[in-house]
């Protein structure tokens, strides 16, 4: 029997391209809250919103499954899964302690490429938090804003995460940023966080500056980002409980 003909290379690399973009797109709604956590995902109708077949659609959800973002359920199909609970929020701050305190140790001494990134991504975070801050004291819980804040908060991990030397450590932290965003999913109601944030931020830079922190302290990068990382853990474990 002849076997069928194979794709042209640039047939394979539409498809691709197109099966990426829906990934995507569904990621944008899932993370900036347009999609609640339980909600169903049918496949034919985000095939139809998107204007495409339905197989990117699904090629797109087994990838979002495999993050933790989407579950599958026999014969029901996918939907957005739910706020992390107490013990997995627990299992990935274990996780990220490990992960983001190595980093920081690698990436010590810094070097003055970092440094100015890590600066501008600090001042970043900072106005950002400013405009939440601002929101939330007139009352108003701004989506756009809480999701620029948190993107903000990322940029600045992801400074270290980039300088650390250790490219496997890199690809582990994007693995685990999927379920930080099911972490943020309870805080998208509004961030009660944005000063000690800022605060521990600026304690991360100062310790990678070589400078005394804010509080007289003298920490290495390590030990300030533990502090940073065991902080935000508290915090977070303490709005779980609430909810």
């Amino acid at each position: 029997m002849p076997r069928p003909p194979t794709p042209a290379p640039d047939r394979r690399i539409a498809r691709r391209g197109l099966r990426d973009h829906v990934y995507e797109r569904i990621l944008e709604l899932l993370l900036s809250g347009e999609l609640e956590p339980g909600a169903r995902l049918a496949i034919d109708t985000i095939a139809r919103e998107l204007a495409v077949s339905p197989t990117p659609v699904r090629e797109a959800l087994v990838h979002l499954e495999r993050t933790g973002l989407v579950t599958r359920e026999a014969l029901k199909g996918y939907r957005v899964a739910p706020p992390l609970s107490e013990g997995e929020l627990a299992e990935v701050f274990e996780a990220r302690l490990m992960l983001e305190t190595t980093a920081a140790r690698l990436a010590t001494p810094a070097s003055g490429v970092m440094l100015e990134q890590l600066r501008e991504a600090q001042q970043r975070h900072v106005r950002a938090g400013e405009r939440v801050a601002e929101a939330l004291a007139a009352g108003r819980v701004d989506l756009t804003l809480t999701t620029e804040y948190f993107a903000s908060d990322s940029d600045f991990h992801a400074v270290v995460l980039e300088h650390c030397g250790n490219r496997y450590l890199l690809s582990m932290s994007v693995s685990l940023g999927a379920q930080l965003h099911r972490m943020r999913q309870s805080a998208l109601r509004g961030v009660t966080d944005v000063h000690e944030a800022v605060a521990e931020h600026a304690a991360v830079v100062d310790a990678f500056s070589s400078r005394t922190t804010a509080r007289g302290e003298v920490l290495s990068p390590e030990q300030a980002m533990r502090r940073h990382i065991e902080n935000v853990r508290e915090r977070s474990l303490r709005i779980a409980r609430e909810l």
